[in-house]
């Protein structure tokens, strides 16, 4: 592209001195004869002028009084009646600029210059014209480079911004050039850039999730089958066999959910449903894992509540608790049903020695976690619960008391423009 464009502003620059170089030339060759012609014919009326004077007066008109008023290079000749001509300087040989004037006298002064002194100013004028043709071609050379540089190296820039986005590098650059196209391409792929590291920041997230969320899912119903193959009782091994089928069934909704939240947090399937239900579907999964570790798992508090959101999720949220409290905490884990205004509160808490004050409030951040954990699992479980307008709060550091909050009447939508938020 450099070259390209280097040859295309010299190939314009030679046009344009072609052609204005051309005509100046002729101009010039022109205007130096016609001013040549003109001095020629002005001293040949100066001498006649002169010899009249000196005839009127009834003077001599010598060689040597005209001598001095003809030019050294110019060639002049006098021829007056009834006289002998007058002849001052050398004639010259080959092409000559000739002027003839007659006096009153009836004198005839005839003036002639070599035509090699018009050709000697001709070549004179035209190797300034051509000096200035090259100094113009040398400057459109380097103005040429400039530009060529100017336009070429933004072009490799976003050309190697391009590439790096190909190759899973999404980091924008935030460079600009001063040209108005350029700089729409750098931000177009700046904004390709930031919107490819956003899709790949959730495609991340979800994969973390998906691997922290499917878990235990997948150890209860390992568990369940373990149950089922070291049995030979058919009405135990229906039995497990129905928890299996829930669990797998919650195990795609689980999927289902992941998937959802991936693609919209905010996009959910909130109904009104019974906590009782959810509350003790989760005891009746994770008592197995309890008793295995000589630990108990109850709940408490008040019966019968209804709340809104995902029952799905909100069990989500609650195996991820119990499982917190399993492996971080101690002793009996407690499930607590409260009231408090508006809204329906289960509390999960143990005997445990609490969360670290070094952690605090930033256990609900990602890559934040005690011992031997992914970091995962109560940031999940907080997404969860905000996705179907509830919260997850820690209530108490030491022993930890955390809080699922979620609304027990159903959520008002009104309709709103696209860019406006949904006033609840």
């Amino acid at each position: 592209m450099r070259r390209r464009l280097i040859q295309s502003t010299l190939a314009v620059v030679l046009v344009v001195i072609a052609v204005f170089g051309v005509s100046l030339v002729i101009v010039e060759t022109r205007t130096i004869s016609n001013s040549a012609q003109e001095r020629v014919d002005s001293e040949a009326l100066r001498l006649a002028s002169i010899v009249d004077s000196r005839l009127l007066g009834e003077e001599t008109v010598t060689a040597a009084i005209l001598r001095g008023q003809v030019a050294q290079e110019r060639y002049a000749r006098i021829a007056m009646p009834g006289q002998r001509p007058i002849e001052i300087g050398t004639r010259p040989a080959g092409e000559v600029i000739r002027s003839t004037a007659k006096g009153e006298e009836g004198e005839t002064v005839t003036v002639e210059e070599p035509r090699s002194s018009v050709t000697r100013e001709v070549g004179r004028t035209l190797l300034i014209i051509a000096a200035v043709a090259l100094l113009a071609v040398v400057a459109a050379v380097l103005l040429a480079v400039r530009q060529a540089n100017r336009l070429a190296s933004p072009l490799t820039d976003l050309a190697e911004t391009a590439e790096r986005l190909g190759s899973g590098d999404p980091r924008p650059r935030h460079k600009r050039y001063g040209v108005p196209e350029l700089d729409r391409v750098a931000d177009v792929l700046d904004a390709s850039a930031e919107r490819i590291g956003r899709m790949l920041t959730a495609e991340r997230r979800l994969a973390a999730d998906a691997s922290h969320q499917l878990r235990t899912p997948l150890t209860a119903l390992s568990m369940r089958l373990e149950e089922i193959t070291l049995t030979d009782d058919p009405d135990i091994v229906k039995e497990e066999a129905t928890i299996a089928l829930t669990q797998v069934e919650r195990l795609t909704d689980v999927v289902e959910r992941l998937l959802t939240n991936a693609r919209d947090p905010r996009t959910g399937s909130a109904v009104s449903f019974d906590l009782d239900e959810v509350i003790q579907q989760q005891l009746a999964e994770w008592r197995p894992a309890y008793r295995s570790a000589g630990r108990a798992i109850v709940s408490s508090g008040k019966r019968h509540l209804r709340a809104v959101g995902t029952p799905g999720a909100v069990a989500q949220v609650l195996a991820a608790l119990i499982e917190n409290s399993l492996m971080h905490g101690g002793g009996t884990v407690a499930l607590r049903t409260r009231v408090t205004g508006n809204q329906a509160v289960i509390e999960v808490t143990d005997e445990g020695p609490g969360v670290p004050a070094d952690l605090g409030a930033r256990i609900f951040e990602r890559t934040i976690s005690g011992r031997n954990s992914t970091g995962i699992g109560l940031a999940v479980a907080r997404d969860l619960a905000e996705a179907d307008g509830g919260r997850l709060e820690m209530l108490q550091a030491q022993p930890p008391v955390f809080g699922l909050f979620l609304s027990r009447t159903p959520l008002k939508r009104t309709l709103v423009a696209e860019d406006e938020p949904t006033v609840r």
